[in-house]
């Protein structure tokens, strides 16, 4: 097993009288999914990064180790950058390996009779006030762990499926992390326990030593998200959380001669052979300056021309991509999601619908979107106006973003 406790930013002050171990090594294939399920998009925001900041933004919290998967280094590191008093640990071939690695890191960030709090990663949900309930139990008893009563009727498991007998649920619990120890105790028992058992959680090896292990109150929204469906149910309580913002771009470039001599004009980023070019800023990609200024607009970031501004001689013939990937970043960064994209061309030539496909496939590459999101439509204004008169293109854009 590797350590490392390489951080993505300027740390935090890494003394704290609690630290965080978060496991995130497994493969967590169980949803059919490409990815492990720790870096799938849960509203929009990778699952591991939700479990992180949940832990980031509390107030008693220091320093929070991440051990991930052998292979996993590049993405975890990416899924968190930006954050600051990460550290990382590269996991073993079972989760006790995997915490046992984790624990060593935050040995070297905190006091021996610190407080750590053990935490799966596929459970984003967890509470401030969960979290508090543990780390008092802790200090008061050395290990504490949160737990729900089942509420379901318990039934044991017969033969050839049958129900082998009820069980009188009133004296069980269902256990949940973040498990909390004192550092040195966990670590002992981590050392005493025998040494081929992996056990389900870190309580099942302090209990093996013969420590006494105290029940606080757990959270039924503390879930862990292992099945297809619990996915499904997380992405769908987000989505009644969510906010959906509404942003409108408009823009309009002439028709004429470029200085450069290029003609034909640039349109979602691809060149559509036309006697004439459109003249402005940059290229003068009207659909995705458009395109641009929705997209800042649902943000409330201003428009293109605060960003890049058409004086600064850096952005003349420049491709506008930059501007849509810039605007799209901002969103990446803000937690939020772009839901989809409408755009409307005004002009009589040229014929936008034999490039209708290639516009789509290329706003939805620039945007990392499915092209089922993107929209775009053309229409003339009956030979009326400025486009009429072939003056000139205009296009109106629409999106949604979707704001945790």
């Amino acid at each position: 097993m590797t350590v490392s406790s390489e951080c993505d930013a300027v740390p935090a002050d890494s003394t704290s009288d609690v630290g965080v171990v978060i496991v995130a090594a497994g493969k967590g294939l169980r949803l059919g999914a490409d990815l492990p399920k720790q870096y799938l998009p849960l509203g929009g925001v990778p699952i591991l990064r939700r479990t992180v900041e949940a832990f980031a933004g509390h107030p008693r919290i220091g320093p929070i180790v991440v051990v991930h998967g052998p292979d996993q280094a590049g993405i975890c590191r990416e899924t968190l950058t930006g954050m600051a008093n990460i550290h990382y640990c590269v996991g073993g071939a079972t989760r006790r390996a995997s915490v046992r690695g984790g624990l060593e890191v935050l040995g070297t960030l905190v006091a021996g009779d610190a407080i750590v709090l053990i935490h799966d990663a596929a459970r984003p949900f967890v509470s401030f006030d969960v979290m508090d309930r543990v780390i008092d139990g802790a200090c008061a008893h050395g290990a504490a762990i949160p737990a729900i009563a089942p509420v379901d009727s318990v039934k044991s498991l017969g033969p050839d499926g049958t129900v082998g007998g009820s069980v009188d649920r009133d004296g069980l619990r269902l256990a949940q992390t973040p498990q909390g120890f004192r550092l040195d105790l966990i670590l002992r028992a981590h050392d005493e326990a025998s040494s081929d058992w992996d056990a389900s959680d870190d309580a099942a090896l302090a209990e093996s030593i013969g420590v006494s292990v105290r029940f606080v109150d757990g959270d039924g929204m503390n879930e862990k998200i292992t099945h297809d469906w619990q996915y499904r149910a997380a992405e769908a309580r987000l989505n009644g959380q969510a906010t959906f913002r509404v942003g409108n771009g408009f823009d309009v470039h002439r028709l004429g001669t470029r200085e450069d001599g290029i003609e034909g004009v640039f349109l979602c980023g691809i060149h559509i052979p036309h006697s004439r070019a459109l003249i402005g800023h940059s290229d003068a990609d009207v659909a995705l300056h458009a395109l641009t200024d929705a997209i800042l607009g649902a943000m409330g970031l201003g428009d293109i021309g605060d960003h890049f501004p058409p004086s600064d001689p850096q952005w003349k013939g420049a491709p506008s991509d930059l501007f849509l990937t810039h605007a799209a970043n901002l969103v990446r960064e803000a937690g939020a999601e772009i839901m989809n994209c409408d755009l409307t061309i005004l002009c009589e030539r040229p014929k936008i619908a034999p490039h209708r496909a290639a516009m789509r496939d290329n706003v939805a590459r620039l945007l990392d979107l499915p092209v089922a999101r993107i929209s775009v439509k053309a229409t003339t204004t009956e030979r009326l106006g400025f486009t009429g008169r072939e003056e000139g293109i205009a296009c109106q854009a629409a999106v949604s973003v979707r704001v945790p």
